[in-house]
């Protein structure tokens, strides 16, 4: 699953330009039975299968650093935003445990991981597409990664607000005008457009969606 989007774009030019080391493991590579088993039902039953320790044990530990940070994905965690991406920017080693089926033995959680995130409510077939999302929203955020450090700075959710709204030529498109300020030349009152724009849109997202977009 992570060959392709990882393979694309800002996280492949980051990994080209040595921002970014990046490496996907299989947890069968650390199972030692003859079919290699990484799952097995749970105890007092129920549906499903979890992720042994075993093997997850013996990743974790063959693969974590002195400063690794060990993050489990999985529904359970806390909430991923922009300020967590900035604050996992920040750390040298990152070993992300990608949750499958109904997720870990408790083990794993309780004496291995330092942090668990999920990237909203509801339910996915692994974590493998979470670890994507942080790895890239992480990765946007790395020195050098975009570019323009400012692209960093201005996007959504960098100051707690929506990006201000953003026009491009041609000036006037089948009746529709680009804002005369944005024309204007005067870098000041375009400054306080999209700080205005930024906070009204900011608003709008926390009302909630509008009829229409429920229909």
């Amino acid at each position: 699953m992570f060959t392709g989007p990882l393979d694309e774009s800002i996280v492949k030019r980051a990994r080209q330009a040595g921002l970014l080391d990046l490496s996907v493991h299989n947890l069968r590579d650390y199972a030692h039975d003859r079919h290699r088993t990484v799952d097995d039902r749970p105890f007092g039953g129920g549906p499903g299968m979890l992720l042994k320790p075993e093997p997850l044990f013996e990743a974790i530990e063959a693969l974590k650093g002195e400063k690794t940070r060990v993050i489990l994905l999985s529904p359970a965690g806390r909430a991923f935003s922009q300020a967590i991406a900035r604050e996992l920017a920040q750390v040298e080693d990152l070993l992300f445990v990608s949750g499958h089926y109904e997720g870990f033995d408790e083990r794993v959680r309780e004496e291995l991981a330092d942090d668990e995130l999920s990237i909203g409510d509801y339910v996915l077939t692994n974590g493998a597409l979470p670890a994507m999302v942080v790895i890239d929203a992480v990765t946007r955020l790395l020195p050098g990664a975009l570019g323009d450090e400012e692209s960093a700075q201005d996007e959504s959710f960098s100051r707690g607000l929506l990006e201000y709204p953003q026009y491009t030529r041609p000036a006037e498109f089948r009746g529709m005008k680009v804002p005369e300020v944005l024309l204007s030349g005067n870098h000041a009152q375009i400054a306080k457009w999209r700080a205005e724009k930024s906070a009204r849109t900011n608003e709008r997202t926390q009302a909630g969606p509008a009829l229409k977009d429920i229909l």
